[in-house]
């Protein structure tokens, strides 16, 4: 039988927050592989005006993730930028040095998962959850 501590406890509420239900969070996956982008340095962004603020930066984690940004989305648009020549997976320059996908939250009280497929001559994307 395992006891569950006031400590155990403090982790357990702790990790369940990390990636917080408000929160943004993305992976990179290349389809060719199958497997995850790590080291793929990527910058959240939110519209203010006519400009782009960054909220948030990361890099991949080997696995390709960014489990989240530690913000909290507001009902606004936003966008992640990878940078592409940070993944050596490719053979040579990257085709798409930059990615860049623009999206709108308007429902705050769920999670938005943004990933990103990526081959050596293409990409797409959707919302995951």
């Amino acid at each position: 039988m395992t006891r569950l501590t006031a400590t155990g406890l403090v982790a357990l509420v702790t990790c369940a927050s990390a990636a917080s239900a408000e929160d943004i969070s993305t992976h990179v996956l290349n389809i060719a592989t199958g497997e995850g982008g790590g080291g793929v340095p990527v910058v959240l962004q939110m519209k203010e005006g006519d400009s782009w603020a960054e909220v948030g930066s990361a890099s991949t984690q080997d696995n390709g993730r960014v489990e989240g940004f530690g913000i909290t989305a507001e009902d606004a648009t936003y966008r992640l930028v990878f940078d592409m020549t940070g993944y050596d997976a490719f053979e040579g320059d990257p085709f798409f040095p930059e990615i860049t996908v623009t999206f709108d939250i308007q429902d705050t009280g769920r999670h938005h998962h943004v990933p990103v497929l990526v081959s050596p001559y293409g990409y797409s994307t959707y919302l995951g959850n």
